[in-house]
């Protein structure tokens, strides 16, 4: 199922494949591309980032695990996560983004992307991740990433224009397939897990000793 779901989010990030449908509106001669739709060319850097952010949320997720068996304090943990974020996210802001001008918030969108970013952004999605590893563990929560890999492409096709192809479509039944495999192993190891600590505490597993010792007393 892991494998599988790597498999699909490799899918739809390299093959397109033939055009499905497309939403996407033909700029006016006058009106400029919006940045978001523009295209770069460091494919290079941005993949060594993005491979190194997501080594390092696989390792936080691993991590933080093994935190929550010691220490159970949620709000904790996410009050320190959110701190030295901020101390990190400053410290890099003010190494690259040098003139003053840049850190003037207008009160528009840019005032309302801040408080979403650190609000829902932040806050809410590491609170349901800290509470969904406490629950069910690292792997349940690592499997969102390929998910959401799918759910970015038909993103971009409904609020960017984007162009649906025929491989973000396979790409994402392939990793809803292994999604759910995945789903149904762990479930059946929790099952096979519980059965075993159900036989270990029944009463008729403490009760045989006694029977057999019974028994080796009736025969002599």
């Amino acid at each position: 199922g892991t494998v599988l779901s790597i498999a699909g989010a490799l899918l739809v990030t390299l093959y397109k494949g033939s055009p499905i449908i497309s939403f996407r509106t033909q700029p006016s001669p006058t009106q400029p591309l919006p940045p978001l739709l523009a295209e770069t060319s460091n494919w290079v850097i941005g993949g060594l980032f993005f491979a190194t952010a997501s080594i390092s949320l696989a390792a936080w997720n691993i991590t933080q695990a093994a935190i929550l068996k010691g220490y159970s304090s949620q709000l904790t943990i996410l009050a320190y996560y959110c701190l030295f974020g901020t101390i990190q996210s400053a410290i890099l802001s003010l190494i690259v983004v040098r003139d003053p001008n840049d850190w003037k918030i207008s009160p528009d969108i840019d005032l309302i992307a801040v408080f979403y970013s650190a609000v829902v952004g932040s806050v809410v999605t590491f609170s349901v991740n800290t509470w969904c590893i406490k629950k069910k563990g690292p792997v349940f929560v690592s499997l969102f990433k390929p998910v959401g890999i799918a759910i970015a492409a038909f993103s971009t096709v409904v609020f960017l224009g984007e162009t649906l192809h025929v491989g973000s479509v396979v790409g994402a039944v392939i990793i809803a397939i292994g999604f759910y495999t995945v789903l149904w192993a762990q479930s059946k190891g929790e099952n096979a897990k519980g059965f075993q600590v159900d036989g270990l505490s029944s009463p008729s597993a403490q009760a045989s000793p006694l029977l057999e010792f019974h028994e080796s007393n009736v025969l002599a």
